[in-house]
Formats: C-alpha cells, structure tokens, sequence
C-alpha cells in the first residue's frame, strides 16, 4: 500500500509530469478522474434519489462537470449547480461544454432529502476562505438530511495543513487521487473528510522519483525493513541494553511501564536506574529487569562506564527541576547513546530551551527523541505555535530541526519528524490510549527498538503504530500495564510476516 503523502503543490506537479510523459493531456487526466469518482457513486450510492452537483470554476469543478455528465448517461437524475464560469480554453471549460446537464445558479442551491451533494467546488490548493453564493450552498448541504461527498478535499479546507479556512463542507467521503495529502490527515481535516478513498486516474507511480515526497503515513511498509529480527547467534547485549531513569519513591510505576515496554519491544538487557529511596519499592516490583542505585550524575556517569547501555530513557516520573537537567544534560555529552526525552525531562527546559538545544548540537548524528503532547510541545517551543504556522506537520519539522532530534509530537493525529524534514503522520491513533501511563510505554517502546538497532526516525515511527495497534488490539478497559505485552504480540504479528516474504 503507497505510504507517501504530496502536499497540493506537488500533487499539481504530478499531474504536470503525467501529463508531459503523455500520450495523454490535461482533459484525459480530468476524464479519468471524473469517471472514476463516477463509477464509485453509481457503485456505492446508486440507490439515491438524485445527484446534486457542486461546481467552481477550476479544474475541481470540471471534475465535478465530468461526474455528472457519466451519471446523466447512466441514467441517474443529475443537477448542476455552478459558481463562475472557467476560462476559456481550459479543461475545465471543455468538460462544461461537454456537460449533456445544464448549470443552474448556485445561489438557488436547494438539495433534496435523500440526495447525495457532491462537492466539486474548490480542490486542495485553495488558500482562501469560501465566500458568497459557494459558501452559502456549503452550509445549506450541511445542514441537509443527504449523502455529501468531496472531490479531492472537502472545500473551504486546507490541503496542506487540514486546517479549516473558513466554511467546510463536511463529507461523509472523500475521494482523491493517486495520494493522499496531508490535510486528509491532520485534524480537523481527518474529521471533515469522512470516509478516505485514493483513487488510480493512471498517475505512474515513477513520478515520485522527481517529486522525492518527504511527508508519509505512518504504515509498516515505511519501516519494516529495519525491524530487528532476533538472529541464531545472537545474546542479550546483542539485541540492545537499555536504561530507565527512575524517580523517588513515590513516582516509580511511569519509569517501569518505560522500562517493561523496552523488554517487551525486544530489547535483550533493561536495567531501571533508581535512587536510593526508591529501591526497594522498585526491587519489589522487578524480576526480569535489573535494577542499580544512581542517586547523583556521577554514579550515573559510573554506571555508563561500566555497563554501557545503548539507549537511555528519562521523563518518565523523574521529576521536574535541576536533578533532571543535570542527568539529561550528562547524557547527552555521551556521544555513543541514543536517548528518549519523555514528560519531565522535556518540561524541565521550558524556562531554558536553548540550553537543551545547545546539548543535542553537539553531535551531527541525530541521537535524540523527544515526545511531548501538546502542552510539553508549547513549554519547549512555545513560538512554534498555530498562529505562525497553522500546519501540525510544519510545526513538528521546525522544532525537529531546531532540537536536532526526531520530534514524536504527540495527539490523534501523532507526527513524527526528523531534522532532514522527513516526516510521518500516524493514522492509527485512538481515544483508548487517553490513560495515564501510555506515554510512558511509547518512550520505552521506542527506546527498544532504537537499543536493538533501529535508526531514531524509523524507531519512533515503529513505536507510535504498533502502540496505537496494541491499544486497538486491548480495546476498552486496558491499562497501560497492558500495553507492553500487546505491543509484543504486534511486533510478533510483523516480525512473522516478514519471515514468510
């Protein structure tokens, strides 16, 4: 299944190169994309009682021309309403004149009950709100009892941050074509598009060359590859050794569901570093998972010495103030280790980013992942915000490569992003992971997969699905002790159909 996802302005020039290569043109593309749109209405919604409509004057509109002139010749009652007229000698013009259903004037818009209003009025490149007789005729389809379908992207919504600019039409399904954009994915776009259908108008998939997309849904088939796959001759320091940061006695459950996630990911060692007062309730609570006294920077520095861990964990529970920027701080002078900043550890920058940044600058190698939500995000980025940069995506690339880290920037629509501007957009978030403790799990799961080998951008893309797979796979109820185990089993499910290939 294609993963990539193209802004606006790299889907035009896809259609661009299509349409160079040949052997056909513009109105050939449109054609392909009108009767596909078409087919899929008379296949799925054939049974409503009549098709309105919605045209602009641009190439969407056209689109929408074409639709109706293949419903009209396979019988369906069709209306169209149209706003503008396009100019002349474009493809939107010919597909109007070869439109057999005349064009009614939007402002008398009324839908039908029990009709299906499809929206071919503004596509993804929009960078405007609605207004007039269009965003009148939107409302009045919302506010309809009938089936709504976009073309390409609900109108009136940003293509490329999802972001409404204005009035939305609200589908129940969207359909668009070849890829997907980051507005079909980033909410509240993923909530006005409905249903998502990608459908094939003949784009080759050999543009992608040129275009070197470097926005992806995060799906397996973007990092797979790189998941450890235990070999014969292997051992346990092998397969990774991580180490979890513990707080005092009373904040010690967040740094071990951490630290079981990183076993259960299949990392070969874990070892819980605890202060002193917190040992024994620790020690109480471990069997698999070791666990070493580290009070103050230099027994940590001691334990780095003499045990070596690849991969280190601190936020979760830790504790906010100068012992955790003293630790993260420390840890990041360790050129060799990869590093998770989860919760605490985030939040105990915010009166003084630039004295992390400077931290994770220090290496060329890209060896840090932070997780912050959104107030975590706010606290250590805080003019990286909607106002200046409306997109979730843009916001997460600027504060991954000001960090110099991958930002797993945390919500139903999790973006992942490294500082070379790559970056993935999850799709398998759920409500259910709304419990205290399941961030926790996401650090440790990422700490494993990175301890065992991963590169930081695929381990964290890793982690954020499978945990979002092992909540769909609990349900209702689950805890977040129940995670760790739940991810196994998904990473098992992956790891086997990997071995079958």
């Amino acid at each position: 299944m294609a993963y990539e996802i193209l802004t606006p302005a790299e889907m035009g020039e896809a259609d661009r190169l299509t349409i160079a290569a040949g052997p056909g043109d513009g109105y050939a593309l449109m054609l392909s994309a009108g009767y596909g749109i078409a087919r899929h209405l008379l296949a799925h919604r054939g049974n409503v009682s009549e098709f309105h409509i919605l045209c602009g004057p641009g190439n969407n509109g056209g689109d929408g021309h074409v639709i109706a002139r293949m419903l009209a010749e396979s019988g369906a009652t069709v209306r169209v309403w149209a706003t503008g007229a396009p100019k002349d000698a474009t493809d939107a013009a010919r597909a109007l004149a070869d439109c057999p259903v005349k064009s009614r004037p939007m402002d008398t818009f009324e839908p039908s009950a029990g009709a299906l209003v499809v929206d071919a009025l503004f596509g993804a490149g929009l960078d405007r709100p609605v207004t007039g007789d269009a965003a009148a005729a939107i409302g009045r389809a919302n506010e309809a009892s009938v089936g709504r379908v976009a073309v390409d992207i609900p109108s009136g919504l940003d293509g490329s941050s999802g972001q409404p600019l204005g009035p939305v039409f609200k589908a129940d399904c969207t359909i668009t074509f070849f890829r997907k954009k980051p507005g079909h994915l980033l909410y509240p776009g993923r909530s006005l598009c409905g249903d998502l259908i990608v459908t094939d108008i003949g784009i080759r998939n050999e543009v992608l060359a040129s275009i070197k997309p470097h926005c992806f849904e995060n799906m397996p088939s973007l990092w797979r590859a790189q998941l450890p796959l235990p070999d014969v001759n292997t051992h346990k320091y092998r397969r990774g050794h991580v180490a979890v940061l513990s707080g005092g006695a009373t904040s010690t459950g967040a740094a071990r569901l951490s630290a079981l996630a990183a076993a259960r990911s299949g990392a070969g060692a874990v070892t819980l570093l605890s202060p002193s007062d917190a040992l024994a309730i620790n020690a109480a609570h471990l069997t698999s998972i070791m666990l070493a006294r580290c009070d103050h920077s230099q027994d940590l520095a001691t334990f780095v010495e003499t045990r070596q861990p690849s991969t280190f964990v601190i936020g979760p529970g830790f504790g906010i103030g100068d012992r955790a920027r003293e630790f993260a701080l420390s840890l990041l002078e360790d050129q060799a280790a990869r590093l998770v900043f989860d919760a605490d550890a985030i939040t105990s920058f915010r009166e003084n980013p630039e004295q992390l940044f400077a931290g994770t600058r220090k290496s060329v190698e890209v060896r840090l992942v932070l997780t912050p939500h959104e107030g975590e995000f706010k606290r250590l980025f805080p003019d990286i915000n909607e106002t200046n940069m409306p997109s979730k995506l843009e916001r997460a690339r600027a504060a991954s490569q000001r960090s110099n880290a991958i930002v797993i920037y945390k919500g139903a629509d999790t973006v992942i992003a490294a500082p070379d501007r790559r970056a993935a957009i999850n799709t398998n978030g759920t409500p259910l992971l709304a419990t205290a403790g399941s961030g926790d799990v996401l650090a440790g799961l990422t700490a494993g997969l990175m301890a065992q080998g991963m590169a930081p951008f695929e381990a964290a893309c890793a982690a954020v699905h499978v945990h979002g797979a092992a909540a769909r796979r609990l349900g209702f109820g689950l805890l977040a002790e129940d995670l760790p185990m739940a991810a196994a089993a998904v990473l098992a499910d992956l790891m086997g159909a990997i071995k079958e290939e």
